[in-house]
């Protein structure tokens, strides 16, 4: 008998974890919503700003499904329905915007995306990739998991995060399955999983292609600091953080996640017969091949190409799901393999993203975190911001996490005399790298589909890695990036 379960009359037990999670959310909901109205927010320049009712109510759903999604009190994706429900029964935001956030063209963005990685499985192109990756690597288990990271972060440098995960994900799968533990979670697939999540994180930040947040960033940057980073400036300072941070990673899940296995004995020999096994690559790889591609390309242009902007990533990106099926690649028995609680994980994400924006809840919690670092030290109300963005992106999108933040953290940093420069690449850093809660990237709801890890390990894995961000990011706001040439102080 466990401390987590009692057994009752003919076996019954009862998950006594669960039920105080389930209780915990829901009391913290009612106590939050139903609580007296809350002091005004003030910033820098005296202006009030009141959090409402609606806003207290986004906060209630904010906790709810923060502790619903760690303790995995309901599925994930049903945890994601509560948080519209909620919305809507308790007219914080209408139903048709609660449950509009569902279906937004990011989610969509996931679900071709895992369209893909059903892809490249059903055609063999992930056994085929996975089977050349490993013949380079070797035997070795800490050497496969840094070369699965280097692949991830060079990959995140020429397209969007989302997609090398989804890309990867299922080379991944086959990678693993040489490791002959079944299903069955282990260590090694514990690291392989979730190092692949935050490697996605920590090399998307190295350049503009990575994700969308860093265009949205340089953005509010240009129109509030009346400067224009270049996608090449950007790099030169991103880099060593990235680079940093993939490298400590290894090492961190090397020693963490030490696999069971040192070596898979015979692997060199097993990947060479199985490879001649494939045969020549099929025409419907081929095509499989030609379509991802043809899609990555269209969204690597768009940051060098004006024009292009205008265009939908995920509409590019759902053009290749129905050439799949136009051209017979898939048929509709493969829909039943689509995770669609991920989908719905990342469909509630939207939702209460855009509830926390919208109510000016998120706007209300920035404005009174940062108002605590306004007399501190340069680099603490830097790290101070910077931490406010990390703890917000692990809940909402990131690039609302960073249209919340970043103009009221450069309206402060004049009061300090902080150079704008050094606010907007730490807050565009820790951005990137959201590794406690699976909502916060795409890449870690794919990864969370491998079934090697819960929910409550990954928050638990994830706090030495943002702690680790913090320390690295210091090194960097307070040595490296003013060594580098960045400003860090107004003259």
């Amino acid at each position: 008998m466990t401390a987590d379960a009692m057994p009752l009359s003919q076996g019954i037990k009862i998950d006594w974890t669960r039920l105080i999670a389930l209780f915990t959310g829901v009391g913290l909901f009612l106590a939050i919503y139903y609580s007296p109205p809350w002091s005004d927010a003030i910033d820098p320049l005296g202006k009030h700003f009141v959090l409402s009712t609606q806003g207290k109510g986004a906060l209630a759903v904010f906790a709810l499904a923060g502790t619903w999604w760690v303790f995995e009190v309901v599925p994930i994706g049903v945890t994601s329905l509560v948080i519209g429900v909620t919305q809507a029964l308790f007219l914080i935001r209408p139903a048709k915007e609660a449950f509009n956030d569902f279906m937004d063209p990011a989610v969509l963005f996931i679900f071709a995306s895992l369209v893909i990685g059903l892809v490249f499985n059903k055609t063999g192109l992930t056994k085929r990739m996975a089977y050349k990756m490993l013949a380079l690597v070797g035997e070795k288990t800490t050497t496969i998991y840094l070369g699965v990271f280097l692949l991830i972060a060079l990959l995140t440098h020429i397209m969007a995060h989302t997609g090398v995960a989804a890309t990867v994900y299922p080379l991944l799968l086959a990678i693993y399955g040489l490791y002959e533990e079944g299903d069955k979670p282990t260590k090694f697939g514990k690291g392989l999983f979730m190092g692949m999540a935050y490697v996605c994180g920590a090399g998307s930040i190295i350049t503009l292609l990575g994700a969308a947040r860093g265009i949205v960033a340089l953005g509010f940057f240009k129109e509030m600091a009346g400067t224009e980073v270049s996608f090449f400036q950007l790099t030169y300072y991103m880099a060593p953080l990235g680079w940093t941070m993939v490298f400590l990673l290894w090492i961190y899940f090397c020693v963490v996640m030490k696999p069971e296995k040192p070596v898979i004995v015979g692997l060199r020999e097993r990947v060479s017969e199985l490879s001649k096994n494939l045969g020549p690559i099929s025409k419907n790889e081929i095509i499989s091949l030609a379509i991802v591609g043809a899609a990555i390309v269209v969204m690597s242009l768009q940051v060098m190409i004006p024009p292009l902007r205008a265009l939908d990533k995920s509409a590019i990106f759902l053009v290749s799901t129905i050439l799949f099926f136009v051209l017979g690649i898939l048929d509709i028995d493969d829909l039943e393999l689509i995770p669609w609680n991920i989908v719905l994980l990342f469909a509630g994400a939207m939702s209460i993203g855009y509830c926390l924006w919208q109510t000016g809840a998120a706007e209300w919690l920035a404005i009174n975190w940062l108002a605590l670092f306004q007399k501190a030290h340069w680099l603490i109300f830097v790290l101070g911001v910077a931490f406010f963005v990390l703890v917000l992106t692990n809940f909402i999108m990131n690039v609302a996490a960073i249209a919340i933040s970043l103009p009221v953290a450069l309206v402060t940093a004049k009061y300090l005399s902080v150079a704008p420069d050094v606010v907007m690449f730490s807050s565009l850093a820790t951005a990137g790298m959201p590794f406690i809660l699976l909502v916060g990237a795409a890449p870690n709801a794919i990864a969370y589909d491998s079934k090697q890890f819960s929910t409550g390990e990954f928050f638990m894995y994830g706090i030495p890695p943002s702690l680790m961000l913090m320390a690295v990011l210091a090194l960097m706001c307070y040595v490296v990036w003013p060594l580098m040439g960045m400003p860090v102080l107004i003259k």
